[in-house]
This record gives structure tokens, sequence and C-alpha cells, in this order.
């Protein structure tokens, strides 16, 4: 006798709206799905999809967000919508919005989270403990992730959490999560997901430090601004240290050459997001005054990758779906270096189903060029 589908991924290259949502619908059909986890291209036309998302799937519970790029069952894709519907005997998942993010306190964290854990509880999949993560959405241009982050974590307790910051196809206008039916900026949405499958939440990322320190000597951790670098104009030192001119500096030149903060043994990358008029350089991630930063280089993204995949096999066998938050100069680097496809590939092979994000998220921290993920077993717990 054969079991049913624990989940089905699915993704639509329809670039209409409505098209979109009837072809996942269609991709759906054969299992009893309570719950949905999209992830979408910015260029679709956001209020329509709503629409059409809601006429498709109006009895399930559906979440999302928008990206810099899509990873599909095929891999790496772009200008689409994939998604992952989980089926009701075998998942238990309970969303929540957090819409005030600047007013976050630790009181609204843990009611949020008392309310997912009862919500997972009701389903009596598996027990709480051991068998549940939590995974977060949330608004990429926000500003807010740090605080968010570490007063969710504070609530969480040992419940593993991970996630990415919704993106909009390296426009930075404005990004969006999906809830009640609707796409929201200013806000995140947590996702409690209980089952009895084995699991395992896990970051990664393939640079390697170099000699060069820069000391942060006049930052504005608020709006992520690092005005001075070794008490020079940071953009100035920044150009000098990787050898190009300031006018030379973008996106390109920020996805292979980033700096990164080390906290204890590990280093965890502060992706640079733009240079000002004034020579500061704005950041993805809080960067705060006299932090030491460090130049790093990228190894082999791919090998690592792969690597480091193979590492979570042996841990929890071959999983059987892997949900992935992987940083957008991770991928920009990819096109750069021409490895898009061998990448891709890795992805595709390991059964990941994800999105390019504005940040990565691991246990309450906000990091960047990373690929973090939860990767969920075939065999039961316990």
């Amino acid at each position: 006798m054969s079991h049913a589908p624990a989940f089905v991924s699915a993704v639509s290259y329809d670039t209409n709206p409505h098209g979109a949502a009837a072809d996942l619908h269609k991709q759906f059909s054969d299992i009893d799905i309570q719950s949905i986890i999209f992830f979408c291209s910015a260029e679709y036309d956001l209020s329509l999809l709503a629409v059409a998302i809601n006429q498709a799937f109006s009895d399930r519970d559906v979440v999302g967000c928008t990206t810099a790029g899509e990873i599909t069952p095929h891999g790496y894709g772009q200008g689409c919508i994939t998604a992952i519907g989980f089926s009701a005997s075998a998942f238990a998942i309970e969303a929540a919005s957090i819409e005030c993010l600047d007013d976050f306190s630790l009181t609204d964290a843990q009611t949020l989270v008392d309310q997912l854990i009862a919500g997972c509880r009701a389903h009596e999949i598996a027990p709480i403990k051991s068998n549940t993560f939590a995974l977060t959405l949330l608004d990429g241009l926000s500003i807010q992730e740090e605080n968010v982050l570490v007063t969710l974590n504070s609530a969480l307790g040992s419940i593993p959490n991970f996630g990415g910051s919704a993106a909009d196809d390296t426009h930075l206008a404005k990004t969006h999560v999906f809830y009640n039916g609707q796409f929201h900026t200013d806000a995140a949405v947590v996702m409690m997901v209980n089952t009895a499958f084995n699991f395992e939440v896990f970051s990664t990322h393939h640079m390697r430090n170099k000699q060069e320190k820069l000391v942060v000597t006049a930052a504005d951790a608020d709006s992520r601004c690092v005005y001075e670098l070794n008490a020079e104009p940071a953009a100035i030192v920044y150009a000098r240290s990787i050898g190009v001119s300031v006018d030379a500096l973008n996106n390109e030149i920020f996805a292979l050459n980033p700096i990164a903060v080390k906290l204890g043994d590990e280093f965890f990358v502060r992706s640079i997001q733009q240079v000002n008029p004034d020579l500061s350089l704005k950041f993805y991630c809080a960067v705060e005054n006299g932090i030491v930063l460090t130049i790093m280089e990228p190894g082999d993204l791919a090998v690592n990758l792969a690597s480091k995949l193979d590492d979570i096999e042996e841990k929890i066998g071959i999983p059987q779906l892997i949900i992935g938050c992987d940083c957008f100069l991770r991928r920009l680097e990819c096109e750069l270096l021409g490895t898009s496809d061998s990448v891709s590939e890795v992805l595709q092979k390991n059964r990941v189903i994800g999105f390019n994000t504005y940040g990565e998220q691991m246990a309450g921290m906000h990091i960047n060029q990373t690929f973090t993920a939860v990767a969920i077993g075939r065999r039961h717990n316990g």
C-alpha cells in the first residue's frame, strides 16, 4: 500500500497571476493540503496575485513573500512563483503576523509563540519538544530584523528557528510578506512547523577570511550606515582595501568582496547595500561603532554547499525536502563567475525549495551571504 505524500512542491512560470495560481492549484490536486508556503517574483502584479491566490486556495492557510530569485524543484528560477503544499496528516503549521516591527516587545513575542504552540498542539501530530521549528519571513527593507529576531528567539527558547528577509528583485524599493490573504510591508510572518519527521536547521557560507582588518570608527546602527572605517570615509577605505576605485563600487563588487565580523570562531558576513553620496556605506545588517571587520574572499560556493548538504544527509538521512533561504548576493556571485548551473544542480538534487533573500536568519541572528535552511528527513523522531 502506498503512503500519501507528506508535501508537494510546485512551480509556475506563468507571468499572469491567475494563470500562475491555477497552475499551482493543479499541481497540488493529488494531496490533502492544509498549509502552503510560496515564494514569488516581485515582478508580479501583487494585488492581482493576492486575489488569484485567495480564489485558488480559499480554504487553505497560505503565507509567502517576494524574492530576489526563486529556488524551484528545477533549481534556480527567475520571474516565477514556487511553493510547497503540506499535508495536514504529516505537518501541523500555524502562522501569525507581526505588524508593528519597531514596537515588538518580549511580551508580544511570548504571546505569539504561546498562540502558535497551542495551535500546533491541537493538531496532535507530534509532541512540541524536539519536533518543532519556526520559520520567519520578514520585510527585507524594514531595518528591523535584529530587534525582531532577538526578541522572537528569546520567546522561542529551545525551538530552532531560521528564515529570510523578503526581497524585490534587487530594486530596493518595496518588499512584501503575504498573510491573511494580502501582501504587506513593514511586517513579518512567523510559522511554527510541527512534524514527526526528523529535521535539521543549519547555515553555511563559503567565504574565507583575508588578513586586512577595518575598524568601524563612526556609524549609525539604526540606519545601518557606516560613515568611517579606520577614521576615514568608509567607501574610500573599503575601495582601497580591495583594490578598486570608489566609482567602481556596485553590487557585483560587494558580492565578490564582502566584509565580516568575527563572533567566537565564526565569521558572519555583513553585506554592503550601497554607497551613499557622502561616501558612507549602507549595510543589509546592523553594524556598530567599534566593531572590527575582516575583508573576505569567496571560496567555491558549489563545493561548500554540496559538502554541507552531504553532512546533513549523514545526520538525518536523505532529506525529502529542504526549505532554503539563499542570499541574493550568492546568486549574483554565481552569475558573475558562471557557476549558476552547477549550484542550481546541487539545489535540485537536494530537493531545495526557497528563495533568494535580502538577509538570512539563524537562531535569532540576522546574517548575510549565507545559505540558511531546514532539511526535513524521512524518519520519524523517537
